[in-house]
C-alpha cells in the first residue's frame, strides 16, 4: 500500500557528537573556572548571561582564546568550530560565571557581521569582540510590537549621507553599558500584504546624539533591561547592516543563534545543582527521585537538541524552526527547575545572601518573568513551530 499521508518536516537536525578535542578543552575551561571560584573572583549565579556583567572576566576569557572562537583569524578571532565554542559556553553557564558583558556580541553579533557585514564593519568590530572589549545589545522588540517583529514602528528616513532613526526599543539588556546594537527598523511603509517587507538593520552606537537609555529595573532594583529611545538619530550609510529591505531575512537568521544555545536551558542550572546538594543526605523519597530524575532527563534531551542545532549552524545553515523549539522547551524547563526547588526545599529565597541556595533561588525567581520575553514569547515561538509544521 502506498503511503499517502503527508510527511511532516523534521523539527530538529540529526544528532551529532562532539569532536575528540572537546574533552581536553572542557577540562581546561573547568580548571580555569575552579581557579576563579577558589580565588573568590565571583560566586555562581542564576541567569548570568544577562545579569552577570564582569568586563574583567570577559577579558580573561579572551586572553585564553575563548571569545571570538568562530571568528576567522584575519579578524582577530581563533578560527575554531561552533562545536568547540559550544563546549566553552556550556561550561561557563553551568558554572554560573558572569558572562553578560560579551555574551550577545560573541553569540550573534559576530556571526551576523561575518554573514552580512561589510569589510569595514568587520574590521571595526570583530577584533574588539574577540578581545572582550566591544559589547553589543539587541534592538528588536518595541513597546507595541514585542515578539511580533513585523509590527515594529521605529522608522529610518533617508537623509544626506545616511539615515535618521526615530522610535523606541525595549528589553535591551546591557544597553546602558554596551557600545552599540543592531536595530531592526522600517525603511519603507508597512505593506499589509507582506508585513515582513520594508525592514532593515542598522548598527547604532549607543552614545550617539539623540539616543536616550532608560532603565527597566527588576523588582529588586537590579538593572539589565532597558528602553532605548531614538530621536532623529543619524546613522551613516556605512553602518547599514546587509541590504536595505532585507532586515527580516537577516534577523531570522540571527535569531537561530539567539534562541538555540545552551543558555536557553542552563540559566537555572546552578540552582538545580544547589537543589541536589540540599537534598543530599536526606531520607530517600520516591516522589523526589522521580521529579529530579525527570528534570535531569529533560535537561539531557534539551542539550542534545541544542547541540544538533549548533552542528547545523556549523554547516552554514540557519535552522529557525529548531531554534524556536529549543527556546520554547527550554523556557518551560527553566521555570520547572524553579518550581521544583521551591517545592522540595523549605529554605526561602534571599536576594541579600552572598551565595548558596537561597541566593540562587532568589536570582531565579526574580529573573523568571523575563525568560519568555527574550528571544520571543512562548506563544510566538509555538506559532512559528506550528507554521513550520503546516498547522497554521
Amino acid at each position: 500500500m502506498t503511503d499517502t499521508l503527508p510527511r511532516l518536516p523534521t523539527l530538529v537536525p540529526p544528532p551529532i557528537e562532539l569532536p575528540e578535542q572537546a574533552a581536553a578543552l572542557r577540562a581546561e575551561v573547568r580548571a580555569f573556572l575552579a581557579g576563579e571560584r577558589a580565588a573568590g573572583a565571583w560566586h555562581p549565579r542564576a541567569d548570568v548571561w544577562l545579569s552577570g556583567w564582569d568586563e574583567r572576566f570577559s577579558k580573561e576569557l579572551a586572553k585564553r582564546g575563548w571569545l571570538g572562537m568562530t571568528i576567522p583569524t584575519e579578524y582577530g578571532g581563533h578560527g575554531r568550530t561552533a562545536l568547540e565554542r559550544y563546549v566553552v559556553t556550556e561550561e561557563l553557564l553551568a558554572a554560573g560565571a558572569p558572562v553578560a558583558a560579551h555574551w550577545v556580541a560573541d553569540r550573534q553579533i559576530g556571526p551576523s557581521l561575518l554573514r552580512f557585514g561589510t569589510e569595514q564593519q568587520r574590521q571595526r568590530f570583530l577584533p574588539g569582540i574577540a578581545r572582550g572589549e566591544v559589547y553589543f545589545g539587541i534592538g528588536m522588540s518595541e513597546p507595541d510590537a514585542g515578539s511580533d517583529l513585523a509590527s515594529v514602528r521605529t522608522r529610518a528616513d533617508r537623509v544626506d549621507g545616511g539615515w535618521s532613526l526615530t522610535g523606541t526599543k525595549v528589553w535591551t539588556s546591557g544597553a546602558h553599558r554596551a557600545h552599540a546594537f543592531f536595530a531592526l527598523v522600517r525603511t519603507s511603509p508597512r505593506d499589509e500584504t507582506n508585513r515582513h517587507a520594508g525592514l532593515s538593520q542598522f548598527i547604532v552606537e549607543l552614545t550617539a546624539p539623540g539616543v536616550t537609555i532608560r532603565p527597566i529595573p527588576l523588582l529588586t532594583g537590579a538593572h539589565h533591561f532597558n528602553e532605548v529611545v531614538f530621536d532623529q538619530v543619524f546613522v551613516p550609510d556605512a553602518m547599514v547592516l546587509g541590504e536595505i529591505g532585507a532586515g527580516w531575512h537577516q534577523v531570522t537568521s540571527e535569531l537561530a543563534f539567539e534562541r538555540s544555545g545552551p543558555e536557553r536551558f542552563l540559566s537555572t542550572f546552578p540552582l538545580l545543582v544547589a537543589l541536589v546538594g540540599e537534598l543530599a543526605g536526606t531520607e530517600p523519597d520516591a516522589g523526589r527521585r522521580q521529579l529530579l530524575g525527570a528534570l535531569v532527563a529533560r535537561l539531557w534531551a534539551l542539550r542534545r537538541m541544542s547541540l544538533a542545532v549548533a552542528g547545523s549552524l556549523e554547516s552554514g545553515q540557519a535552522p529557525e524552526l529548531a531554534a524556536a523549539l529549543v527556546k520554547d522547551l527550554g523556557t518551560r524547563y527553566e521555570n520547572e527547575v524553579i518550581d521544583a526547588a521551591r517545592l522540595l526545599v523549605s529554605i526561602p529565597p534571599d536576594p541579600d545572601a552572598e551565595q548558596g541556595f537561597p541566593r540562587l533561588l532568589a536570582d531565579a525567581v526574580l529573573h523568571a518573568p523575563g525568560f519568555t520575553l527574550r528571544g520571543g514569547t512562548s506563544e510566538v515561538l509555538r506559532g512559528i513551530v506550528a507554521r513550520g509544521l503546516g498547522l497554521r
